[in-house]
């Protein structure tokens, strides 16, 4: 059964929206490994791009970032926030589109979700049920 707008269930990216979010996860991950964005907060912390999301219009990008032992996180979009002007004027000469994609930085929380599955798979209430079998 697939999902229709009508239902108000949220539809999976289109190939274009993957597509482009990968062009703009890929300039800016090259941007901070270049050094491009010239911040002390973002010079000061190894910074990666796990995912960049579009919206189904392509005008507003949801980048999510994550630092390196996951330490000042929020400095470091905050930073980027700053930066944001420089940055989506970089982005948009990169990929070929007719209007720029507003970006908006997120702390990427897919590592904490997976840490926390792995402490409930561990905890003693699950693990009495699967050594049962």
């Amino acid at each position: 059964m697939t999902r229709s707008k009508k239902s108000g269930g949220s539809a999976p990216p289109t190939q274009r929206q993957l597509r482009v979010g990968e062009l703009i996860r890929h300039k800016l991950a090259e941007m901070l490994s270049r050094s491009e964005v010239h911040d002390d907060i973002i010079a000061a912390h190894v910074v990666t791009i796990p995912e960049v999301r579009l919206s189904p219009d392509l005008k507003l990008a949801t980048v999510y970032v994550v630092t390196l032992g996951d330490t000042g996180t929020e400095a470091v979009i905050e930073a980027l926030n700053r930066n944001k002007k420089y940055i989506r004027g970089e982005v948009a000469r990169t990929v070929n589109l007719k209007f720029a994609p507003d970006l908006r930085f997120r702390r990427d929380e897919t590592f904490d979700e997976a840490s926390r599955i792995d402490a409930l798979l561990a905890s003693p209430k699950v693990r009495q049920d699967i050594d049962k079998d």
